[in-house]
């Protein structure tokens, strides 16, 4: 292999994924999680159990993987010298994006914890598909590298 990495390329790239793997599962079940917390009464004891909930998916799984896999990513992206290609610009933006999306989610989060309630269950549930139509189309632009 060439690069920085060396023969540790492939071992990257495969842990790369798995952490992808991981925040995808956190990026689906936090909307999930915020409409049923929505459901029980500002102050409940289920309120107060979902709070935690969502704060120990953050904090095992969601900000650890998304932490882990930008660096496993920018890692990857500095030994292929991918900045230079067209598929892993629009990749970026997305991830970036999907990014945002994370950061979106703990505000969120935490407006529930306070008692807000800013979206209904509907809108929330098209909130849920954001992160799947993104990983569509990375998985295909990483993959297939149409341009």
């Amino acid at each position: 292999m060439t690069g920085f990495l060396g023969n540790a390329y492939l071992w990257v790239k495969a842990a790369h994924i798995l952490f992808a793997i991981f925040l995808m599962a956190g990026l689906f079940m936090m909307p999930r999680f915020f409409i049923y917390h929505q459901e029980c009464p500002v102050g409940s004891e289920e309120d107060r159990k979902w709070i935690e909930r969502e704060a120990k998916l953050r904090r095992i799984i969601v900000n650890p993987s998304i932490v882990i896999l930008w660096i496993l990513g920018l890692m990857l992206m500095w030994n292929i010298a991918a900045w230079n290609e067209g598929w892993f610009q629009v990749k970026f933006a997305l991830v970036l994006g999907l990014s945002a999306y994370h950061g979106w989610m703990i505000g969120y989060a935490k407006k529930l914890a306070r008692g807000e309630r800013p979206l209904s269950d509907r809108q929330l549930r098209m909130l849920n598909e954001v992160p799947g139509l993104i990983a569509v189309i990375v998985v295909i632009l990483a993959v297939v590298r149409p341009f």
